[in-house]
């Protein structure tokens, strides 16, 4: 009976020790590198707004400057190059738009994986 309750003890205490040696180890160093993508992909997300920003704002002045052109007499030509020129100013916006929504996408995955990887323990 002694030596049941013995090696029972003894193999109790050897599976608490693994589990506790398992969960130990460097837990914030991993998640260090995560947290640092995180922030470059925030700052580059911003970036690319105000690039994006800054296009629409440069392709609206384009609409003006071809409504005063227009309103001046302008030959056809030019008027026909400046309606491209504003077309391929919009679809490259809506390429970049679509890009930026993405990235955000792809951020807002990386933050969920990090905030799950902080809940979990280590190994």
């Amino acid at each position: 009976m002694k030596t049941i309750l013995f090696r029972s003890l003894l193999l109790f205490m050897t599976i608490a020790t693994c589990s506790v040696i398992a969960t130990a180890g460097p837990k914030g160093h991993d998640l260090r590198a995560d947290r640092r993508d995180i922030r470059t992909d925030t700052r580059d997300i911003r970036n690319d707004r105000r690039d994006i920003r800054r296009d629409g704002r440069d392709r609206r002045a384009d609409a003006r400057d071809y409504r005063d052109d227009k309103k001046d007499g302008a030959s056809k030509q030019e008027l026909r190059s400046d309606r491209r020129d504003i077309a391929g100013d919009t679809r490259d916006i809506r390429g970049d738009r679509r890009d930026a929504r993405k990235d955000v996408r792809d951020r807002r995955a990386d933050v969920r994986d990090l905030r799950q990887d902080k809940k979990e323990p280590g190994q």
